[in-house]
């Protein structure tokens, strides 16, 4: 195989992440269509929202076992073609459809989640910060295309369930490509104990024959994430410190994130905009990521740790909380720079995995976790918002909380932005 093809086979991973947000962000400007259509208030709509972060929270700890059997490759396809199913049945499955589609969509992307950014740091080996830079900014560029379109073919093709059902397709189309990618990896050239090895080093056990520290005899170097003079790190990743610091904040900017996905257009409409203006306002939101995703790399070296760039990400949302709640009027403006905000936070919180583990295999392990665990405290942020908005009759009391949340977000950004010890 010729590098160009083998090159073009790599950035494939980059289509898979662009399928990773797009059946959870189109909910957001369709949520009051469902609610009207099933007779549900925003409590139960807070639930459907918080589902697939459920689902995170519960498959991604499994997806390294899946990995050591199948490989990461085919790993990916069978996620693709989960969520794909997901989509569908969930539009179209009947009352029970609706939330066994959502739980399979939120299970076909968890596996993403955690393979995607493995899969790049090891095909992007040395240029780590630049690959988290464009999946994040694909990532970005999936929602924000949902978002803005979600409402707009709802009118188009009569209803949310086939305005949903759409979401099918790009991952069909991405898992056929994908095939060429898991052919290659069937016709390679490996001895058994090899593929063996490899399937061990991307899922999260530790090959033999190997080193542990960052190095391995096919691909010898420095590693990613230590130091060459850094001390070995012997305790299990529950055990440290900093990979709590790094699940908080995984956990804390996808609350923010996940929150105003679902409910900004509904906050919006009740500052007195259109369904229309609002989608608007959600696509600036998540559209303006792309931008700071790929910016934020330029300091995420800034005195040789990453707490300059997890502050840069993270104030952003609390000026937009306190925005939304005291002058919702100028909800544009707020969305500009909570945009911002939500873009980079992805993008650190992305970066920091991939930085603190030393190996292949510890980033799968901490990818898992931090995924795991924070995805279920990002629960929190939708589900809460909605059963506050429902209690509360109004948007003060959730903006409130989604403003704390965000604060919180700052004060663990020092401590996760410290360069491991």
């Amino acid at each position: 195989m010729n590098r160009v093809t083998a090159a073009l086979l790599a950035a494939l991973i980059f289509l898979v992440a662009l399928n990773l947000r797009p059946a959870i962000a189109a909910i957001g400007p369709v949520l009051t269509r469902i609610g009207d259509d099933l007779g549900w208030g925003e409590s139960i709509l807070g639930i459907l929202s918080a589902m697939p972060l459920w689902a995170f929270a519960l498959v991604s700890p499994l997806v390294r076992f899946v990995t050591a059997r199948i490989g990461a490759d085919r790993t990916i396809l069978a996620a693709l073609l989960v969520l794909a199913v997901g989509d569908v049945t969930r539009s179209f499955g009947g009352p029970a459809g609706i939330w066994l589609g959502t739980v399979a969509v939120g299970a076909g992307i968890a596996a993403g989640n955690v393979l995607v950014p493995v899969i790049a740091k090891r095909d992007y080996a040395d240029h780590v910060s630049m690959a988290t830079g464009v999946y994040s900014a694909c990532i970005t560029t999936g929602s924000a295309i949902a978002g803005l379109t979600a409402s707009p073919l709802a009118v188009a093709l009569g209803g949310w369930r086939p305005a949903l059902a759409v979401w099918a397709v790009p991952p069909l189309i991405v898992a056929l490509l994908w095939l060429m990618r898991v052919r290659r990896e069937r016709t390679t050239v490996m001895t058994r104990p090899a593929a063996i090895a490899e399937n061990q080093r991307v899922a999260g056990e530790p090959a033999a024959g190997k080193t542990t520290a960052g190095e391995s005899a096919d691909n010898p170097g420095p590693a990613l994430s230590v130091s060459d003079h850094a001390p070995i790190e012997d305790r299990p990743l529950w055990r440290r410190p900093m990979t709590w610091y790094v699940t908080l904040f995984m956990g804390l900017q996808s609350a923010a994130f996940y929150t105003m996905s679902n409910w900004l257009p509904s906050v919006v409409v009740n500052a007195g905009f259109t369904d229309s203006v609002a989608g608007v306002h959600l696509f600036v939101f998540q559209s303006l990521g792309i931008l700071s995703g790929l910016l934020i790399p330029a300091l995420m070296r800034v005195r040789g740790n990453q707490v300059c760039a997890a502050m840069t990400a993270s104030v952003p949302m609390v000026v937009a909380g306190f925005g939304w709640m005291l002058l919702p009027r100028l909800s544009l403006l707020w969305s500009v720079i909570g945009g911002m905000g939500q873009g980079a936070a992805l993008v650190v919180a992305l970066t920091l995995i991939s930085l603190r583990g030393r190996t292949s295999a510890e980033t799968v392990a901490l990818s898992g976790m931090a995924q795991s665990i924070g995805y279920l405290l990002a629960s929190i942020g939708p589900l809460a918002f909605g059963t506050l908005a429902e209690l509360s009759g109004g948007w003060t009391a959730p903006l409130i909380l989604f403003t704390a949340l965000a604060a919180t977000q700052c004060v663990i950004a020092v401590f996760a932005g410290r360069e491991r010890v």
